[in-house]
């Protein structure tokens, strides 16, 4: 095989190997979703709209999901002092997953005048997947403490999801299993440096996982390897 087509093959490797990173990325979807919560506080109901965001990063074999909420709800018929409320609230869990999940955050760093809205500081939790699938998250029921009394708020709304995610349970790591198990006892990584030009392309296929890391970089590194070796002999 000539250089130039070792390269293009190099190239078009690592090309397929990019493609299959995107591929495997996990799918999220987030929109902000008005909720209409209804109140049962100390002193009577209540009822308030608010614009619900939640968004989920992966962190390790789950997902970090915070909870924010772009208006207050509720009141306080009097002053709540720093630190004097405390909020948590459920997500309601659908799709490839059920039931729910609950976030939590701290207590107000700033004083909250007599009725006014009370803004709500983002709440955050750790959602693990038992299934693999698409997950949907849909706001839940808020809970605000303070000053010894709970008041809770229930979307009356039927509110839709403010995020789906296409997660992976961590025990369902097949694809990742039948990938390194695919070989027999002897193609192990001992057997995967190759000197010879024409067995790179070999070990650029092989190497699978550390190609999708390295992508186009890899690819340039490999070619410019050979380069070298090229002008030394």
């Amino acid at each position: 095989m000539s250089y130039r087509n070792r390269t293009a093959a190099l190239a078009s490797a690592a090309a397929l190997a990019g493609s299959a990173v995107l591929m495997a990325a996990p799918v999220a979807r987030a929109e902000v979703v008005d909720v209409n919560y209804q109140c049962k506080t100390p002193i009577g109901d209540k009822s308030a709209v608010s614009p619900i965001d939640i968004k989920g990063a992966k962190s390790g074999d789950g997902y970090r999901i915070t909870m924010s909420w772009q208006k207050g709800v509720s009141s306080s018929p009097v002053e709540l002092g720093k630190g004097a409320m405390t909020p948590s609230a459920t997500i309601a869990l659908g799709g490839a997953d059920g039931g729910t999940m609950k976030v939590t955050g701290p207590a107000n760093d700033a004083a909250i005048p007599a009725n006014t809205p009370i803004k709500i500081n983002d709440l955050s939790g750790t959602y693990t997947p038992k299934k693999s699938g698409e997950v949907t998250f849909t706001a839940g029921v808020l809970t605000i403490k303070a000053l010894g009394t709970t008041t809770t708020c229930t979307p009356a709304n039927d509110p839709g999801p403010s995020l789906t995610l296409d997660v992976t349970a961590a025990s369902g790591g097949g694809a990742t299993g039948s990938t390194q198990g695919g070989g027999s006892g002897s193609g192990s990584g001992a057997e995967l440096p190759q000197t010879g030009p024409e067995d790179s392309a070999i070990a650029l296929g092989t190497l699978g996982g550390t190609v999708l890391l390295a992508g186009a970089g890899g690819a340039l590194w490999l070619t410019r390897r050979h380069q070298g070796a090229r002008a030394r002999h």
